[in-house]
């Protein structure tokens, strides 16, 4: 499927070099002209847009409201721990009144390695654990690795790309639901690749999307998000702001990944990972902030 992007760039603009004049007939090549003034995103929710070749493709998610937390009667019918109950309580209402983007699929192994040959990313070059690179999810990547993206992102683009929070990235991985799971209250192989049915990744867009047409939001690999752990909700942000007060010696994680049981890779599923933590389940998406009416 085409971006929306390059549904209006057109084939021949996305094949040269941004900034880049055509040869003239006798093949001499004219002084550099001006790159062409950025294509304004789409703000319609579900419209989807990448800003360059190596981009991640991005979806528009509309303003809304849910209930973020977990009942009583979900951990247990799970078998959740109950050590972990206090870091999905007290439920609580969040309302995102803004639009944002976030990435359709996760990160992948092909979008880290192009940043990397554009002299971005500190040059590292995560480990593929030998499962291969392409449109697998990058793994073995930190926090302060995927703040290198971003900022890798962000310059390449000129537009403001960051982790979600993690009140975003519930609302984003809901899609629309308030079950379990974003696809219902069960758990089954053919929806996401976890409670190591398979014993690796795979490759990004392997399994349907959610609501809002979001790949892999659960499974496949955990995703960091911006904000530090707490070990419960009293006193998060209720407005999709990160939460970044506190001690930070932890960030928070979810999605969960393809080696986790069950009810660890449920849509309210929160646990913090130390920021220097690099695995083979651990990998992230972005989000671009978006101009507002």
């Amino acid at each position: 499927m085409k971006s929306v992007l390059a549904l209006a760039l057109g084939a021949s603009a996305l094949a040269s070099p941004v900034g880049a004049a055509p040869p003239e007939p006798n093949g001499h090549v004219p002084a550099k002209v001006p790159a062409p003034a950025p294509v304004f995103p789409p703000r319609v929710a579900g419209s989807a847009f990448a800003e360059c070749r190596d981009c991640p493709e991005m979806v528009v998610v509309p303003p809304g409201n849910f209930i973020m937390g977990s009942s009583e009667e979900e951990r247990r019918a799970l078998g959740v721990l109950a050590m972990f109950d206090t870091m999905e309580e007290p439920r609580h209402r969040v309302t995102i009144g803004y639009r944002y983007a976030v990435s359709r699929y996760e990160v992948t192994f092909a979008q880290w390695d192009a940043c990397v040959a554009d002299g971005g990313c500190n040059g590292y070059r995560p480990d593929d654990a030998g499962w291969g690179r392409g449109r697998r999810p990058v793994i073995n990547v930190n926090f302060a690795d995927v703040q290198s993206y971003v900022a890798w992102l962000s310059a390449k683009t000129g537009a403001s790309y960051r982790l979600l929070s993690e009140a975003e990235w519930a609302y984003a991985a809901r899609g629309g639901t308030q079950t379990w799971y974003p696809f219902g209250n069960a758990l089954s192989a053919d929806k996401a690749n976890a409670a190591q049915v398979l014993d690796r990744t795979t490759p990004v867009g392997s399994y349907a999307p959610n609501g809002f047409g979001l790949h892999d939001v659960i499974g496949n690999v955990a995703e960091w998000t911006q904000d530090c752990h707490h070990d419960s909700y009293v006193g998060a942000p209720d407005d999709g702001s990160a939460w970044l007060t506190g001690p930070c010696e932890l960030r928070n994680v979810r999605g969960g990944g393809w080696s986790l049981q069950g009810w660890s890779v449920r849509a309210a599923q929160r646990i913090g990972d130390p920021p220097g933590a690099r695995n083979d389940h651990l990998g992230f998406r972005v989000a671009r902030e978006l101009p507002q009416d």
